[in-house]
């Protein structure tokens, strides 16, 4: 058996062994590349509110009014501002259970999100966050609904055998000589092409131009599923060198608490970046802990991270993104290289696309692949 053979039947058995994943990868990756504007569209009506032309309530009001509304035995955990006078405020509450089940939902006791209008402090509406259209896209996408102990070996694995099967795709796509190169870079139908010519193409040449995207967007995605993957990756971009690491902050726990200090924490945050895109603040889940605030203004590395006592107000430590290492800014990208956003809009669609062809290989490949056996001749016994 020569080296082509040998790569077809491993590009065969890989192909069918981690097929049906890559299909449900491809098509919810397809969905999930564009949530930041379908959500907006699907959700108007929790989104968006009709500005009355004036300052809106304090924050600790209208935290109050969505405590008000989750009850005592549910805390509100974070909130999102939009730096937008027409968008709402959503606030979650979510627990993890401590036992992770089978399925992705068993994680959590619950995880629900209230959008108040910030000028009224009204309730907008409420949801099942877990149950959310795009949060079943992201799960199905990143553990197939089952739970991260479970469903990630899954996905990682077959990942990486996608992985694999674009490198030996690409040997056996390689031409024979001129003539068959024709055929292998763009379509020459006829009329009388058979549809098994057609489906051999379909496979083949958009599998050949989009196999760079595909390759980036596997490879990124394996350092999500794979703990081993991700520190390699991180180890190549800091050139072996190891960096310390980064000593955790916390509340002073003998302070006195002040009155409303979500208020101080986001007049400061507010005062400090006017122009920010949004600001998504994460409450304290301890005595020591701190509110986590996350300014928002577009790609990552231009995201800043500021810490504040839960007590006093008082800003601890402000984390940018230029103070990380090669390797921390390189994992900090990762999901916008994973989804194409960090190209913009022009990104996202080539990652779309990338994806949709991605799903299609299995399809196209099981079809060449029986109707290979189908015209193969019958052994007499």
């Amino acid at each position: 058996m020569n080296v082509k053979k040998l790569t077809g039947k491993i590009h065969l058995w890989l192909g069918l062994v981690s097929g049906i994943i890559v299909f449900i990868l491809g098509i919810t990756g397809c969905i999930y590349v564009f949530i930041d504007e379908i959500k907006p569209l699907l959700y108007a009506d929790k989104y968006f509110i009709q500005s009355p032309g004036r300052k809106g309530l304090p924050l600790s009001q209208t935290l109050q009014a969505a405590q008000d509304s989750y009850g005592a035995d549910k805390p509100v955990s974070a909130v999102e501002i939009y730096n937008s006078e027409d968008r709402s405020l959503r606030f979650r509450a979510y627990k993890e259970s401590g036992d992770p089940g089978i399925w992705y939902w068993d994680r959590k006791e619950y995880y629900e999100s209230i959008f108040i209008n910030p000028y009224s402090g009204q309730v907008i509406a409420t949801e099942n966050s877990e149950f959310e259209f795009f949060r079943i896209i992201l799960y199905l996408h990143w553990s197939l609904l089952l739970s991260n102990e479970i469903g990630q070996p899954i996905t990682g694995i077959a990942t990486l055998i996608f992985v694999i099967s674009l490198v030996t795709g690409l040997i056996l796509w390689k031409p024979k000589n001129k003539s068959a190169a024709r055929q292998r870079y763009w379509f020459r139908w006829k009329s009388t092409t058979k549809w098994r010519r057609k489906n051999y193409d379909l496979h083949n040449i958009p599998g050949f131009y989009s196999m760079a995207f595909m390759l980036i967007i596997g490879l990124t995605g394996m350092v999500f599923a794979f703990s081993w993957f991700d520190a390699s990756v991180q180890w190549i971009a800091n050139a072996g060198k190891s960096y310390p690491a980064k000593a955790p902050v916390f509340s002073d726990t003998s302070q006195s608490k002040i009155d409303l200090p979500i208020d101080v924490v986001f007049s400061s945050v507010r005062r400090k970046h006017p122009h920010a895109e949004g600001y998504h603040i994460y409450f304290p889940v301890s005595r020591q802990g701190v509110f986590n605030v996350l300014v928002r203004n577009g790609q990552t590395y231009n995201q800043v991270i500021e810490q504040y006592d839960q007590y006093t107000g008082k800003l601890l430590k402000t984390h940018y993104f230029t103070d990380k290492n090669p390797g921390e800014k390189l994992r900090g990208l990762n999901y916008e290289i994973h989804t194409g956003s960090i190209l913009g809009l022009p990104g996202k669609i080539l990652a779309f696309f990338a994806s949709l062809i991605a799903a299609s290989l299995p399809v196209s490949g099981l079809l060449i692949w029986r109707g290979r056996r189908k015209s193969a001749p019958k052994t007499l016994y």
